[in-house]
């Protein structure tokens, strides 16, 4: 009868590398236990079949960034429960392997409102975390609100420029209207609830808010409900 054994032990014998090596195969999702990839070291085997990709790099993985297409409805502490592998975006062209280490530790640096749907960044990089927190608010963003009521007649010009909010002044922004019930916002340092008080000073109730875009990176063809990696090289 064979002994259990951890998986990282049994590799590193196996290959004659280091444990430390080894768990970086298995934490990178290289390493197959009877043809299932296996990404926990402390995994117990006892004569399995254990194989490491061709391609295997030890190299540690890089963190993620996820961006989901958040439906309305749902609270920031319930987004999480979207990133399963079924969600996934059939689309997605990043090139990254998913790995479940992939949906640990996600901070969401730019967050929508509960009622809000469209684009939310999830990511496990500082680095984006750093740039969205301390330029976020230089970000052009892009919505779309679905409002119902009368405009006044000079809605769009107080709405580009002249409204304040919760004591602030806000910048000029672009605003369009797409039909007559939906407006276009290019918009900057937006607040939790500024777009619905922008409308309500025009006379207008906002009924419906869709992020499409922060910065360079938009939702494209994602359905809602779906998310996808930010692949290496994109910036916001």
């Amino acid at each position: 009868m064979t002994t259990p054994t951890r998986l990282d032990k049994y590799l590193a014998a196996q290959l004659q590398c280091s444990r430390a090596q080894a768990q970086q195969y298995i934490e990178g999702g290289w390493v197959s236990v009877d043809g299932v990839v296996v990404e926990t070291p402390q995994t117990m085997v006892a004569g399995q079949q254990v194989s490491l990709a061709d391609e295997a790099s030890s190299e540690a993985a890089e963190p993620a960034t996820l961006l989901l297409n958040k439906p309305a409805g749902v609270a920031t502490d319930q987004v999480l429960a979207l990133l399963d592998a079924g969600n996934r975006f059939e689309e997605d062209a990043s090139g990254v392997r998913p790995l479940r280490r992939h949906l640990l530790r996600l901070e969401m640096p730019m967050p929508l409102d509960t009622e809000a749907n469209g684009l939310v960044v999830l990511t496990q990089d500082w680095r984006v975390r750093r740039h969205l927190l301390e330029s976020g608010a230089a970000l052009e963003q892009e919505y779309m609100v679905d409002v119902e009521g009368d405009a006044s007649p000079w809605a769009l010009p107080r709405l580009t420029h002249g409204l304040s909010y919760q004591g602030r002044a806000l910048p000029a922004c672009k605003v369009s209207w797409q039909s007559e019930q939906r407006l276009r916002f290019a918009i900057k340092d937006v607040r939790p609830g500024q777009l619905q008080h922008m409308c309500g000073e025009v006379g207008l109730q906002a009924t419906q808010l869709r992020r499409l875009r922060i910065g360079r990176i938009g939702l494209s063809r994602m359905p809602e409900g779906q998310w996808r990696y930010l692949a290496p090289g994109q910036r916001f």
